[in-house]
């Protein structure tokens, strides 16, 4: 057998060793070696494995699968951890939002207070959400769903009306979203509940500035 094969089998079997061996300062490891010149390569026999003309064609395939789906969780996960903490500080706002309002009785101090609200929220959250893609906005309308265990769409239909809460909804189908989504954790959800679940065992994060 080729030189370059024998070196092959060598590491992927050294590789085995270091993942699944656990070692300790005076554990030693005895194998069967090769020498091939002046190296001394680790020597096993595996089982035979048949290839046919299509496999590296398949291999390739798969090995590309696999590839994409490790960019897509990469850019679900940076887009989660970006958007999570604004889903957060939306569930707390509003929480103190249904406080106050409740405290009021009359419609013109709860219109008044809302308006109040809604130019704070501006002033601090607009510029930063202008800059969300399209992806980390139908994140971020999932997240919310989760937080506050409202849809996005109820949410505004309470604050803002029926008829303002229509007009939103419109906006957002434009950009392939829709604010009537609910979060479904054990569904379609689940990468991302997965993602969300990492974020809060860490018990830390922060609101890009």
């Amino acid at each position: 057998m080729p030189m370059k094969k024998w070196t092959l089998l060598g590491l992927l079997f050294f590789s085995s060793c270091e993942l699944f061996a656990q070692r300790g300062e005076f554990d030693t490891i005895r194998v069967g070696t090769l020498i091939v010149g002046n190296d001394t390569l680790i020597h096993k026999w595996l089982r035979d494995v048949y290839i046919t003309a299509d496999a590296p064609r398949w291999y390739a395939k798969k090995l590309r699968q696999a590839r994409e789906e490790r960019e897509a969780y990469s850019r679900l996960r940076y887009n989660v951890y970006l958007v999570y903490p604004y889903a957060v500080a939306a569930s707390f706002i509003l929480k103190d939002v249904d406080s106050v309002l409740n405290s009021l009785h009359s419609r013109e101090a709860k219109q008044q207070f809302k308006r109040r609200k809604e130019d704070e929220l501006n002033n601090r959250f607009k510029h930063e959400l202008q800059d969300l893609s399209i992806t980390q906005g139908q994140i971020l309308v999932k997240l919310i769903a989760r937080q506050t265990g409202r849809p996005c769409y109820t949410i505004v239909k309470e604050l803002k009306g029926g008829f303002n809460a229509t007009i939103f909804q419109a906006m957002a189908l434009l950009f392939d979203n829709n604010l009537k989504n609910n979060y479904e954790p054990e569904g379609e959800d689940a990468t991302i509940e997965q993602i969300v679940l990492e974020i809060e065992s860490r018990g830390h994060f922060e609101i890009r500035k």
